[in-house]
């Protein structure tokens, strides 16, 4: 199974309600998620699933992925991807699914420490700047092997290309 990282896109820094998982993309953030989703696409993924941290920004990063990759219904919340949550809980889920490919969206400092335990074991922690994405192919439950780590520009520049 293939394992896909994306980190949610720039987030306003403070929600009108003051909540952390009510934080909403910023314009610009919004853009470039859509952007991102489309280079994601072009790369023709395999992935039949997505599931996303239930905060605000996530789910606004998740849906144009969804969009992109045609899997309308195939979007699902889980709290395993919010901020302060251990890798292995993310992965306990993911395990259960038939899936050839999956795409969890989520956020920092999570994302990099699952990344980080998937390819290097432990308490290794990768960083992924905002909108990023890594691909990492499992190799036996909680191991991988890290095969693309993708910056957003990157992603963009795919996008814009259209490169099948």
């Amino acid at each position: 199974m293939d394992l896909w990282l994306l980190r949610h896109a720039v987030a306003e820094d403070r929600s009108a309600s003051g909540r952390d998982e009510d934080r909403e993309l910023t314009p610009d953030g919004a853009k470039r998620a859509k952007a991102v989703a489309r280079g994601l696409a072009a790369l023709e993924p395999k992935i039949n699933l997505v599931i996303s941290s239930p905060y605000r920004r996530a789910r606004q990063t998740a849906e144009p992925a969804v969009e992109a990759l045609g899997l309308s219904r195939k979007l699902r919340e889980s709290r395993a991807l919010e901020p302060d949550r251990e890798p292995e809980e993310i992965l306990s889920e993911v395990a259960a699914e038939d899936s050839e490919a999956v795409l969890l969206v989520g956020h920092m400092p999570h994302l990099g420490a699952l990344l980080g335990h998937l390819v290097a074991g432990g308490r290794v922690e990768i960083p992924m700047k905002k909108a990023s994405v890594a691909r990492v192919a499992l190799e036996s439950r909680g191991r991988g092997v890290l095969r693309a780590l993708l910056p957003a520009g990157v992603l963009e520049d795919l996008g814009r290309a259209g490169i099948r």
